[in-house]
């Protein structure tokens, strides 16, 4: 009896062994299948299309004028008088300002008294001369008394010339630095500024490494921030040396007279020294560098698919690709970060 009990029980505890086994298998099968169904990766995509690109070189650059000068006095006292508004347009030689001469002034009128007294002796012997009266020697001397008088009067003048602020070019009068009886001349280098607004120009210093990729009629656009415009033009002028100092080379941009714009302005210049008619391009971002080579994904149905391409040049956050896309397809620029070829993805 007790063996029959036994035997009972064995059999029993091992169709329960049984039993379990093949529900832990069925379980582990559920879950495998589960881990193998992968969740779609949300995605932004972006049909691309051939279109023109144009790449840019973009550097700081100023506005200057070609004549900017300061114009100041030869001699030094203080100022008599101002003759010119800023704003003002002016001619080369204009007087702008005068300083106090008054010294001067009072040996010009002590000269022209001498000057009177001379001449007139001069024209008294000249006459008695005429008579044959006086020796010749005697209306010589007169006549060289008269001529020193009258250059000694014309170093006087040019003198006083030395006691004004004459502009040395045409132009417009920029800034008055000055005011009436300030000391000007000598050591102090406040003047009038005059500035021709005819021949402004943005300049910008490019390092050397830019040597031979920028050339004189290349397009440039100047962009103007702070009054949110900008110019289409072209370069005029690439310079031939590299400063040793700043290893860098000069690039002007002709600009003539534009009422906006003022010297010292800043700008930035974008100079377009690369051009494509027809190239696909793709945002920079979405390039992903591998071993292999330079990859981006595409929507392929509801799968990622990686593609090799072959870049070319960058500008403004964009790529030419020279090979490996074509029109027409989807390229992934947001969710491709989690991507990897085959995953399967869902288009936002």
């Amino acid at each position: 009896m007790k063996r029959s009990i036994y035997l009972l029980a064995a059999a029993t505890l091992l169709l329960a062994s049984c039993g379990g086994g093949e529900a832990e298998k069925k379980k582990d099968a559920k879950a495998d299948s589960a881990a193998s169904v992968r969740k779609a990766i949300p995605v932004t995509v972006m049909e691309v299309q051939p279109a023109p690109f144009t790449a840019y070189i973009e550097i700081q650059s100023q506005i200057v004028s070609d004549e900017n000068v300061n114009a100041l006095p030869q001699a030094q006292g203080p100022i008599r008088s101002i003759n010119v508004q800023i704003g003002q347009k002016v001619s080369k030689g204009q007087t702008l300002a005068r300083l106090d001469a008054s010294s001067v002034e009072t040996q010009i009128k002590t000269q022209d008294v001498q000057v009177a007294l001379y001449k007139e002796l001069y024209q008294k012997q000249q006459s008695l001369w005429e008579q044959q009266i006086g020796t010749q020697v005697q209306l010589l001397q007169v006549k060289a008394q008269y001529d020193a008088a009258v250059a000694q009067r014309s170093t006087l003048l040019a003198m006083r010339d030395m006691y004004r602020i004459v502009s040395p070019i045409s132009g417009t009068v920029d800034q008055i630095n000055l005011k009436i009886g300030d000391m000007a001349g000598g050591m102090n280098p406040m003047g009038i500024r005059v500035v021709d607004l005819d021949k402004m120009k943005a300049e910008a210093k490019l390092g050397e490494n830019y040597l031979g990729k920028v050339q004189k009629g290349n397009d440039v656009i100047l962009v103007f921030a702070d009054i949110n415009d900008s110019i289409l033009t072209k370069v005029g002028y690439v310079g031939q040396s590299v400063d040793p100092v700043s290893r860098t080379f000069t690039v002007e941009v002709k600009l003539g007279n534009n009422k906006k714009l003022r010297p010292n302005m800043s700008c930035k210049m974008k100079i377009a020294n690369y051009k494509n008619n027809s190239v696909i391009t793709v945002p920079v971002s979405v390039i992903q560098k591998t071993s292999e080579g330079d990859v981006v994904y595409v929507a392929n149905g509801n799968k990622a698919k990686a593609v090799m391409v072959s870049i070319g040049q960058n500008s403004n956050g964009m790529v030419e690709v020279l090979s490996g896309l074509e029109a027409g397809e989807k390229i992934i620029i947001e969710g491709f970060e989690e991507l990897d070829n085959g995953a399967p993805i869902s288009v936002k």
